[in-house]
């Protein structure tokens, strides 16, 4: 082997990349300080993209397929590299090799509540947390803005960023949305997917495609998910009056089933004061009833008779008007809320001091 042949050697003419990770985004082929043969090849398989630099400036992004590095398959090296040697002189290059799969189950939450306005309960404090998926769509992009120089970048490098993002933006995009906080549990999947939509461009800014984004779980604080339990309950009971009775009738059936023992003895004590405690709201509420003072007569509606048909209701005053224009006369039958049949006018004592003529003073005495 000659001197010529043994330099060529050392030549890297063999670029490739099998990653066995699941979290490495990008990789930088390793030249250990060799020369890339002119005429190697390249490899780029699925679910992966390589960006060739020469010299540090990009000279192409080539998609899955093999590739022989000369000038006809890499014409922008072409303008960029001056061959001085036949297009046979190795050159000076880097490769990075970006993984375009979808990178899962990535996590994202809320560190602190967020602050609300809710329709229905007002301001309200939320908690949020689920998982979202990303890819690299724009691979030059990405580098360039994020990447840099790193000859292995990991997931794990840009999720504190990306998770970031999305809880700075989940109040926004919460708030514009206007869905009330119980029907969020019900459109999970509807407000992953609005979610997904609205911060996408935001991902593009950095190469990346935000492909998914899952809420798994919204909850209130605490306090908060009591006074909701408890409310719930309370829809649950429904008529008071009849769950009352409901559970009378069940302690009597408990107490029947066990007569000899003390704890009958405890339950049917406790229905009797039951029973004594709403029997006594019952008659109170029935007294008050009965005691209920009539209406004020100038608060009576009146119902008139005229030319055979029922006219009114009529207020007092109104009823007066009538019987100062002659329209309603002492036979004029009147009825009104509390009598038991239409009467005459005259014989109704709040119309029939109407009727009586005015009668002038009597002359002084000369």
């Amino acid at each position: 082997m000659g001197l010529f042949d043994k330099l060529f050697g050392e030549f890297v003419d063999v670029i490739e990349w099998t990653d066995d990770s699941s979290n490495t985004m990008v990789y930088r082929f390793e030249r250990y300080g060799n020369e890339i043969k002119y005429g190697a090849k390249l490899t780029v398989r699925e679910t992966q993209v390589a960006v060739f630099v020469n010299e540090g400036e990009v000279a192409d992004v080539l998609s899955p397929g093999i590739y022989e590095l000369e000038t006809k398959n890499l014409p922008i090296l072409t303008t960029l590299q001056h061959w001085d040697h036949g297009f046979n002189s190795p050159f000076k290059a880097e490769v990075y090799f970006c993984n375009t799969k979808r990178f899962v189950d990535l996590k994202w939450g809320t560190k602190n509540p967020l602050m609300l306005r809710d329709s229905e309960f007002g301001a309200v404090r939320l908690r949020a947390f689920g998982t979202y998926a990303v890819r690299i769509d724009d691979a030059l992009k990405f580098i360039r803005e994020i990447v840099g120089t790193d000859g292995q970048f990991t997931i794990e490098e840009i999720s504190d960023q990306l998770r970031n993002l999305i809880t700075s933006r989940f109040a926004t995009v919460i708030a514009s949305a206007d869905i009330p906080v119980l029907d969020m549990a019900a459109n999970y999947d509807q407000l992953g997917d609005f979610l997904t939509d609205r911060i996408a461009p935001e991902f593009e800014e950095y190469g990346l495609e935000l492909t998914r984004m899952l809420v798994e779980n919204i909850s209130l604080p605490p306090v908060v998910e009591q006074a909701l339990d408890k409310r719930t309950s309370m829809g649950v009971v429904g008529n008071l009056d009849k769950y009352l009775k409901y559970q009378t009738g069940a302690a009597m059936e408990a107490a029947a089933s066990n007569p000899g023992g003390g704890a009958a003895d405890g339950i049917g004590l406790g229905v009797g004061f039951a029973m004594a405690n709403k029997l006594a709201k019952e008659s109170d509420s029935g007294q008050a009833a009965a005691s209920t003072p009539p209406p004020l007569p100038h608060l009576m509606q009146y119902h008139v008779a005229l030319d055979g048909e029922a006219n009114g209701p009529f207020s007092l005053n109104e009823v007066r008007a009538r019987i100062l224009n002659g329209e309603v006369n002492t036979d004029t039958l009147v009825w009104a809320n509390g009598m038991a049949e239409w009467k005459p006018a005259g014989e109704v004592a709040t119309l029939s001091d109407q009727f009586k003529p005015d009668l002038p003073p009597p002359l002084p005495s000369s």
